[in-house]
């Protein structure tokens, strides 16, 4: 990490928050998964696929992120979970919608 920061880089991850992260993070996006335990409460975006049994968006909203994203779950009900996820962040406003872009492209 030392060696990117001295070149000028800045180090992101993604992480589905299971285990600590390293010092010298710059951004950290976490991206929990039902049935797991979360090592990481705080970052920079938590990023939750929407809908999943098990990890519904009220169970994170208390913890220390800048950004909390939806992202519709992908596959045959990807338009039904888009409009769900839609919904929910306008009732929500707390919650931001993300789209993966690359799969609305068809860029796989």
């Amino acid at each position: 990490m030392d060696a990117l920061h001295a070149e000028g880089f800045e180090v992101a991850i993604e992480t589905n928050g299971t285990l600590p992260a390293p010092s010298g993070i710059d951004w950290i996006c976490v991206s929990p998964k039902a049935g797991t335990e979360l090592a990481l409460t705080s970052g920079n975006d938590l990023k939750l696929v929407y809908p999943q049994v098990g990890a519904e968006p009220h169970l994170y909203e208390d913890l220390d992120f800048d950004r909390l994203l939806l992202q519709p779950m992908d596959g045959p009900d990807l338009i039904a979970n888009t409009r769900s996820a839609i919904d929910y962040c306008l009732e929500h406003p707390q919650w931001q919608l993300s789209i993966q872009t690359h799969k609305t492209l068809g860029i796989r």
